[in-house]
C-alpha cells in the first residue's frame, strides 16, 4: 500500500513486497529539509526486537531516515526501473515529503562492516507508517492522490486507519526473517496505537488494464471490500476492475499472475478497492487495499507471529 501506502521493485520469489515504487501519485522530491522532532511514543520502542545481528526498530534521528531512503533509491530506482528527478538522482535517495511527518520502521543490520572492515550497522528493510491524525494535521494520506478515501473515512467517524507505504527489503535480506520482523513491527504499532484498519496501495506490473482485465476481475470478483470499506479512485483516474464475467476467469492462472504483495494481503484477508488507476510514471497499475483489524487479526498472527515472537536481546 504507497502508503499502506503500499509500494518496490521485487522479484515474485519475495511474498508480501511491493512490485514498484508503490505509495505511488506523483509527489515532486525537493531538498530534504525539515523535520518532526517529536519521536516519543510513549512506551513504544524505539527497540522493537532483535533476531541474530537484525533489530528491528522505529526510527528517532534524521540520520536512520536518510539510510532508508538511500535504501528506497536503490531498491526503487536502481534496481526497480522507476525514473528519478535530477535532485534524488544527485544525492542518490528517494526524497518525498511525506518523509517528515510519517514513522519509518527499520531492520538494521548490526554486524554489516565496511570496506575497511569497520562495523557499520546497516539499515535492510524499511516501512513507512502514517497515522490518521498525523495526516489530518499535515499532507493528507498519500493514497489520497490517486483514490477518494474521504467517503471511507466518512463511514468509519470513529475509526482509527494507519497507512502503509515505501516498503522496500534490500535484495540479499529478501527471505522470511526480514520480512516477518517488518510484519510483526507493523502488529506492535498498530496494537499500540489502536488501529482499526491499514490501507494502502499494491501495484500490478504494467499500465494497460486490458491485459490485466484476468487479475483485475478476479480481485473485483473474488477479494471485493464490502461497502463500508469500498473505496475508488478519483473520477478522473478511474479503471474499471471488473473486466471479465466471473465464468470468464481462469480463476489459479489468475491468483498465479497476481503480484507477491497483493498475495500477501490476501493471505491474510485483505481486500480491494472496486477501481484501479495507471500509473504510467513506473509503469504499473494500482488498486486500493483495505485490511480490518477486527477481519485480519486471526489470520494476521497465525501467519507472521504476534509481536511477542520476536527474539529480544537478553540485556
Amino acid at each position: 500500500m504507497n502508503g499502506m501506502a503500499v509500494i518496490a521493485g521485487f522479484s515474485s520469489k519475495f511474498p508480501f513486497l511491493p512490485q514498484k515504487l508503490k505509495d505511488s501519485g506523483v509527489v515532486k522530491t525537493h531538498p530534504f529539509k525539515g523535520w518532526r522532532q517529536h519521536f516519543s511514543h510513549s512506551g513504544l520502542g524505539p527497540s522493537l526486537g532483535w533476531s541474530g545481528s537484525l533489530e528491528l526498530r522505529l526510527a528517532t534521528r534524521k540520520s536512520e531516515i536518510r539510510k532508508a531512503q538511500r535504501l528506497r533509491y536503490k531498491v526503487f530506482f536502481e534496481e526497480g526501473g522507476a525514473v528519478a528527478d535530477p535532485a534524488a538522482a544527485l544525492v542518490r535517495r528517494d526524497i518525498c515529503r511525506f518523509d517528515k511527518v510519517c514513522d519509518h520502521l527499520l531492520v538494521i543490520d548490526h554486524a554489516t562492516r565496511s570496506r575497511f572492515g569497520k562495523v557499520r550497522p546497516r539499515v535492510v528493510g524499511a516501512y513507512r507508517l502514517l497515522r490518521q491524525d498525523v495526516a489530518q494535521h499535515n499532507f493528507g494520506f498519500y493514497s489520497a492522490q490517486e483514490f477518494d478515501i474521504g467517503p471511507l473515512l466518512a463511514r468509519h467517524p470513529n475509526s482509527k486507519f494507519l497507512e502503509l507505504g515505501r516498503s522496500c527489503v534490500l535484495s540479499e535480506y529478501r527471505g522470511k526473517k526480514t520480512i516477518e520482523m517488518l510484519w510483526r513491527g507493523i502488529w506492535s504499532y498498530v496494537k499500540h496505537y489502536r488501529i482499526d484498519a491499514m490501507i494502502g496501495c499494491a501495484s500490478l506490473e504494467g499500465a494497460d488494464p486490458s491485459v490485466l482485465a484476468p487479475q483485475l476481475s478476479f480481485l473485483y470478483h473474488h477479494a471485493k471490500a464490502a461497502p463500508e470499506w469500498l473505496v475508488s479512485p478519483l473520477p478522473k483516474r478511474f479503471e474499471a476492475m471488473d473486466r471479465l464475467a466471473p465464468e470468464a476467469i481462469d480463476g489459479k492462472r489468475a491468483l498465479a499472475a497476481l503480484p507477491p504483495l497483493v498475495k500477501g494481503y490476501m493471505r491474510v484477508g485483505a481486500k480491494f478497492g472496486e477501481g484501479a488507476v495507471i500509473d504510467r510514471q513506473f509503469g504499473v497499475t494500482d488498486v486500493f487495499v483495505v485490511m480490518p483489524i477486527a477481519e485480519i487479526e486471526g489470520r494476521y498472527i497465525e501467519y507472521f507471529g504476534g509481536p511477542d515472537d520476536l527474539v529480544r536481546r537478553a540485556a
